[in-house]
């Protein structure tokens, strides 16, 4: 009950990025209810429904990650004092932002199970003429076959739980004292994981390009990203550990960028822009690189779709590549935000010995051209190679 009422009562801002976890989780419910209506209509392929099911983690994570970062950018989330004087520790408080996120979750997942069940006709009445516009047709949804609500119903659980726990753990309490702890030198953020993180990276490539070796053919199997010769979990396993791998090294990453930028003799500008992202590494890094990660396997599926005989890719292809996209893409600029809101301190410190605001502008620009010229190429580059074994 206290989650929904500081949900109700939140700023309209803050209830614009709930609404975004809502929304996301609406599409990652959507998904996994296309799968249950798959496995209903083939009970005797569950091999590939299965596999439909092991695309739908991707969304997923990205919807948890979405979540986590909407609660920690929450007002309520830094009410440390206030909340305490109510009877709230931070564990308590973490687990309130675990419910409101589920909450959230909720909402998002009633509302894809009332758009599938209108699109199949299990609602009264004859199955939406809207589904067959968009591309929806019997075979994604299972029309004209019952479909197990018990089991649709505890698989969309697995969309609010998970987020809420995500949230849970990301909010939780690092130690017994609640005071923020002082900011640690831009030193001491030593890019460790930015050699395991490119090995794990060139891992995941192995692995993909000993699962996908043979080319692409036609038969339309997976909704993402078509059916591929080889393994199609082994696939999915290579993409998943290149993707961990460019998370585990984004940390290392922007601290390069931030090095490069006070090399040499750097003026003003570039050693402010450089201590900068050396000091914010942690918070930048991650989302950044699950940002690369989701580019360079868009690059990768934009590359299978050109050169496939057929195209593999249907609505629900559409409907997960919006929902990671727009998860990541929201996750990177809250991270910015949170970055500029824990350098307020600084920004008015220095404009009170005479910076002006051009030149805050100036360094904000440089970083950003910084991040872009190192994780750009990188980006690419792992993209193209990702992409060798799947169309030769």
């Amino acid at each position: 009950m206290l989650a929904l009422r500081l949900t109700r009562g939140s700023h309209p801002l803050v209830l614009l990025r709930r609404l975004f976890v809502t929304a996301a989780a609406a599409g990652t419910g959507f998904l996994l209810l296309s799968t249950v209506g798959h496995a209903a209509a083939h009970p005797d392929s569950a091999g590939d429904s299965l596999v439909r099911l092991l695309w739908c983690a991707a969304p997923l994570a990205a919807t948890a990650q979405l979540a986590a970062s909407v609660a920690r950018t929450d007002p309520a989330a830094r009410l440390h004092r206030g909340m305490a004087a109510a009877g709230l520790g931070p564990l308590r408080l973490a687990l309130l932002a675990g419910a409101s996120t589920a909450l959230s979750g909720l909402f998002g997942v009633l509302l894809s199970l009332f758009v599938f069940l209108r699109l199949r006709g299990d609602l009264g009445g004859s199955p939406s003429p809207a589904a067959g516009k968009a591309g929806f047709d019997a075979d994604l949804l299972g029309t004209g076959h019952p479909l197990p609500l018990v089991g649709a119903l505890m698989l969309l659980s697995a969309v609010p739980l998970t987020a809420a726990a995500t949230t849970a753990v990301a909010l939780r309490p690092r130690s017994a004292d609640t005071s923020p702890a002082p900011e640690a030198p831009a030193e001491a953020a030593n890019p460790s994981g930015l050699p395991w993180g490119m090995a794990l990276t060139a891992a995941g490539l192995a692995v993909e390009a000993y699962a996908s070796r043979g080319t692409v053919t036609s038969a339309g199997l997976l909704p993402l990203p078509g059916r591929l010769v080889g393994s199609p979990p082994g696939v999915l396993g290579g993409w998943t550990l290149s993707a961990l791998g460019l998370v585990l090294a984004g940390p290392g990453l922007v601290h390069l960028c931030g090095r490069l930028l006070c090399a040499g003799r750097p003026g003003a500008l570039r050693l402010l822009s450089g201590r900068v992202l050396q000091q914010e590494s942690r918070r930048l890094g991650r989302p950044l690189g699950v940002l690369c990660a989701v580019a360079s396997a868009t690059y990768a599926a934009v590359t299978v779709y050109e050169t496939a005989p057929v195209r593999p890719y249907g609505p629900l292809t559409a409907i997960g590549a919006a929902v990671v996209l727009a998860s990541v893409t929201a996750c990177a600029l809250t991270a910015a935000l949170e970055s500029r809101s824990a350098r307020a301190h600084t920004t008015a410190a220095l404009r009170r010995l005479g910076a002006t605001s051009s030149a805050l502008r100036r360094t904000a620009a440089l970083r950003a051209l910084a991040v872009a010229l190192v994780l750009g190429p990188l980006t690419w580059a792992v993209a193209e190679m990702a992409t060798l074994p799947l169309v030769h």
